[in-house]
């Protein structure tokens, strides 16, 4: 019977959780899924210099959101506890001790002192090879190693020792993580073989670059690379989860836009892409703004309203909220965008795009809007009252078509294109959507 696979998330608890981090993450968990295996979250809290508070909640929240869960870890317990290193200390000075006994590390003592760290002795003239899951087979030899800390004089294990100990007492059977740590690789198989044990199956994931090809560092101002910045815009979890499984991986067929569910099921190893993966902010927007499109407005309405309310935006009525949303749906990227979208609807800084200008010239449209103006001034602004008048001012004038419906929407919304345009003017209110037409209409005599 073949061996359950378990693979694991082993995140420091220094920060908020990183896209890079989130998609190694990610791929050990849907790897875990599709197989039906284990996905442990363990906790690497050794560089205590830089353990922050909070870390590990944070670290842990944001994967939930995300909706990612797990079998074992600090906080769900699990039959190969501890899940944080510093509660695993005892554990690495025993096999410590035993490869110091085998005669596969050695003291080495601070000058002056009783202190010492304990080195792995590396052996002469050993090819090292691994069949890697992403790149194939890669071959490395003993001579290009040089002896390294596995404790430290502080009883601290460095993460090349420590990783070892605990993804054999775990039973992980497949490790799966960036490409940064291939030259780590080899210090770890030595490790299992000096201790007898067998070596799990490894799969490096390529760099997630920037769209300028360069590597992805926290230091890039131009791409927001925080899950919880994602969150606190407006990005939709699913959307996020769906975004993230592209960083490196393709599905089989055509269709990017997937559920979780079926990402699970399509997950294949053999599709880890070789390439580096580009973070591309628009086909992330475009993702987004997919998912926001297809929640029912009512949901909707419940998830912008905190954005809206933080930005003081008044709300008159839950009707007038629900219309709000519905003209602006189809126009969001991401949740926050609404106050920037409310703000260019409503905005009294009204200004018309050249191309819409022309189309307005080209028509002749004065007269149009003279007498949509003049309807307008004497309706009470319902949308079921504002149809009627966008038709009996086509008669008016004998205008129809694009030259009436476009030409009213350009000098209204500011807009060649948009939602329904009675219910759009009703939203704007009557003295907004007169003051506008009086504007157009004075740039167009050549008044303004």
């Amino acid at each position: 019977m073949e061996k359950k696979i378990r693979v694991r998330y082993a995140p420091s608890p220094t920060g908020q959780l990183h896209i890079g981090n989130a998609r190694s993450a990610l791929f050990n968990y849907l790897f875990a899924r599709h197989f039906g295996g284990d996905f442990i979250v363990r906790i690497e809290d050794t560089d205590v210099l830089r353990n922050v508070p909070g870390g590990e909640e944070s670290q842990l929240s944001n994967l939930n959101w995300l909706g990612l869960d797990w079998d074992e870890s600090p906080d769900k317990g699990g039959p190969f506890g501890p899940y944080r290193q510093l509660e695993r200390l005892d554990i690495y000075q025993k096999y410590a001790e035993k490869l110091l006994e085998l005669g596969f590390a050695y003291k080495e003592f601070r000058e002056n002192s009783k202190k010492y760290a304990i080195r792995f002795k590396v052996p002469a003239d050993v090819e090292l090879n691994f069949k890697d899951l992403v790149r194939g087979e890669l071959k490395f030899h003993s001579k290009d190693v040089e002896d390294w800390i596995m404790i430290k004089d502080n009883g601290i294990p460095t993460y090349n020792f420590a990783v070892v100990i605990d993804d054999h007492l775990m039973n992980i059977t497949h490790v799966l993580r960036g490409e940064e740590h291939i030259t780590n690789t080899p210090k770890q198989i030595l490790v299992y073989r000096a201790l007898g044990w067998k070596v799990p199956e490894f799969g490096h994931m390529t760099i997630i670059v920037n769209e300028q090809k360069k590597k992805l560092s926290k230091r890039d101002k131009n791409v927001i690379q925080f899950i919880k910045e994602y969150q606190e815009m407006g990005y939709l979890p699913e959307a996020m989860f769906n975004f993230i499984s592209l960083l490196g991986w393709s599905p089989s067929g055509n269709e990017e836009i997937l559920t979780k569910e079926q990402i699970i099921e399509q997950f294949d190893p053999s599709r880890l892409s070789k390439a580096p993966a580009m973070f591309d902010k628009n086909k992330l927007a475009y993702i987004n703004s997919r998912y926001i499109k297809k929640l029912p407005v009512e949901e909707l309405v419940i998830k912008v309203r905190p954005y809206l309310v933080k930005a003081g935006i008044e709300i008159p009525t839950e009707d007038w909220l629900k219309v709000l949303v519905g003209i602006l749906q189809d126009r969001m990227s991401y949740l926050g965008q609404i106050v920037e979208l409310h703000q260019a609807f409503f905005h009294d800084d009204f200004k018309i795009a050249d191309e819409a200008y022309q189309f307005l010239v080209d028509n002749q449209s004065v007269k149009l809007l003279e007498t949509f103006k003049s309807h307008l001034e004497n309706s009470d602004f319902a949308p079921e009252s504002i149809e009627p008048l966008i038709k009996q001012t086509g008669i008016d004038t004998q205008t129809k078509g694009k030259p009436l419906f476009m030409g009213l929407r350009i000098a209204t919304t500011g807009d060649m294109h948009g939602p329904s345009l009675p219910i759009s003017l009703a939203l704007l209110g009557k003295s907004r959507v007169i003051h506008r037409l009086n504007q157009t209409i004075m740039q167009l005599r050549g008044e303004s």
